[in-house]
């Protein structure tokens, strides 16, 4: 299978596109050393979410890495933030920028289309069936879409972000009621900072299949690293840290649901 899926029953789909470590065989051949510690992985993010499936919510998560094929990206290949670095649809690089295919070995346009259609088209597929499938039932639903990155990564911001950092496409992507539920409750509590489409405004995902007027309300997390686990390798999942925010989660990704019911 080539992503992992679990349907629900409340209005609420939460997408994890970066989580995936598996790296296709008839490709790994093709990879540098850099690419093996699949270091810029959402990591853990199906264990820190672990409550969803007892909320009644559905999930759905990658299986293969980034590396491969970016989820998140768009089937053009377009730059999401005009100006600003980026890693692409197939990547060349890592988030350090570190090659990630040995000389010559890098895909192709032809290699390009072939990954499109054999592993992202299948993932947007089941996310396209899913909206659909809630909709139907409820008539409006939230997409919550989940990531992670490392705290500091000095390639694409300055400085440390924020600990949770939310997109809407600058509010393109939801009614404002579904923001403010949800980012109000992040406001209310004084150990994790907060912002709103800051650096994040929301990728592919949030952008293409958030639309108020279609009664898709998609709204991005894309969370510190450093909150729930060590950003070094080997990656180690931190459950001590990890409590401390995933009540929080909770109750965000629930007043998520309770708005779209409402």
């Amino acid at each position: 299978m080539d992503y992992r899926f679990k349907a629900g029953s409340i209005p609420l789909l939460v997408s994890m596109p970066h989580v995936g470590t598996d790296i296709p065989d008839e490709i790994a051949a093709d990879f540098a050393p850099a690419a093996q510690s699949r270091a810029d992985t959402d990591w853990h993010l199906a264990q820190l979410y672990g409550f969803l499936e007892e909320m009644g919510a559905s999930t759905l998560s990658a299986r293969w890495s980034r590396y491969a094929i970016d989820l998140n990206r768009p089937q053009e290949d377009s730059n999401l933030y005009p100006g600003q670095d980026t890693t692409g649809l197939c990547p060349l690089d890592t988030f350090h920028s570190e090659p990630l295919y040995l000389a010559g070995r890098a895909p192709d346009a032809a290699e390009v289309r072939r990954r499109l259609q054999r592993y992202w088209r299948p993932y947007h597929a089941q996310l396209r069936a899913e909206l659909d499938r809630l909709l139907a039932i409820h008539g409006r639903v939230v997409l919550w879409d989940a990531h992670s990155i490392a705290s500091v990564v000095p390639r694409f911001f300055a400085g440390k972000l924020p600990d949770l950092n939310f997109g809407t496409a600058d509010g393109a992507s939801c009614a404002p009621g579904l923001s403010e539920a949800v980012v109000g409750l992040a406001r209310q509590q004084d150990k994790f900072s907060v912002a709103l489409n800051g650096r994040f405004k929301g990728g592919h995902i949030t952008r293409h299949y958030g639309a108020a007027g279609s009664n898709v309300h998609a709204i991005q997390l894309e969370m510190c690293q450093c909150l729930y686990m060590d950003e070094s390798a080997p990656f180690a999942y931190r459950p001590e840290l990890a409590a401390q925010v995933q009540g929080l989660l909770r109750q965000m990704t629930g007043a998520a649901a309770d708005w779209a019911r409402a």
